[in-house]
């Protein structure tokens, strides 16, 4: 693989690689805040609460490299806590998607809640001029790991829901995740031996992973039987 050792050149590429990433969690999240208009539910408010904020480091990502300087160093923690925020919302809301939601909606509000509160505490603490945070380094590797395992929960739960109930069309959204874990692991390899090409197939990984999601959004919400099938599901 040939890189380019110009800074100018990488600094275009990814602001441009972290745009497309964030516009395309913004139409993720335009696609999955349906259910929960159609329904009112707040087990629904997860995905596009996950997909929102990984939407929200991309775009970060972007207007970093823009504007460096902008944040100072929180930055940088800030964006481990919204993609760490984000796969917890997706996880949170899988584990509850097989619970019976009369009996369970109290929990997942009370979970919610918790979770918002939780991040919205460490979003501050953060941002807070002159505070004592670890090790960067050291902190963005248990992080990985941490998402790693967040997304093979997910994995293994839509793998599963696909099985019970086997189509075409669900066994695109296991695949999505699983291509969002490779692009973690791979990541995970690049703070172990500073590979480029595990870099560089992380971020390729990972924007597939997004088009995977969004290909399964559109085909869904606008495919007639789909879009009656998922209404139905939501009542």
């Amino acid at each position: 693989m040939v890189i380019s050792t110009n800074p100018g050149d990488y600094q275009t590429f990814r602001i441009i690689y972290e745009i497309t990433s964030a516009i395309i969690c913004l139409l993720l999240v335009r696609f999955m805040i349906k259910p929960y208009q159609i329904t009112g539910e707040n087990r629904y408010i997860g995905l596009p609460l996950g997909f929102g904020l990984l939407g929200a480091t991309y775009a970060l990502s972007a207007f970093v490299y823009f504007q460096p300087l902008f944040l100072g160093r929180a930055t940088i923690y800030i964006q481990l806590i919204l993609r760490t925020f984000a796969f917890i919302f997706l996880s949170v809301t899988y584990f509850f998607s097989r619970k019976n939601a009369e009996n369970n909606r109290w929990i997942w509000n009370t979970t919610l809640t918790l979770l918002i509160g939780v991040f919205l505490t460490l979003f501050v603490f953060v941002s807070i001029p002159d505070t004592n945070l670890p090790n960067y380094q050291s902190l963005c590797f248990s992080i990985r790991i941490i998402n790693l395992i967040l997304i093979g929960y997910i994995c293994a739960h839509t793998l599963r829901s696909h099985l019970e109930k086997p189509d075409p069309e669900t066994l695109w959204i296991p695949l999505g995740y699983i291509l969002l874990a490779i692009s973690q692991y791979a990541l995970i390899i690049w703070a172990l031996d500073e590979s480029y090409s595990a870099f560089f197939s992380a971020l390729a990984i990972r924007w597939i992973g997004l088009v995977t999601f969004l290909i399964v959004a559109y085909r869904s919400f606008y495919n007639p039987k789909k879009r009656v099938q998922n209404e139905e599901n939501c009542t």
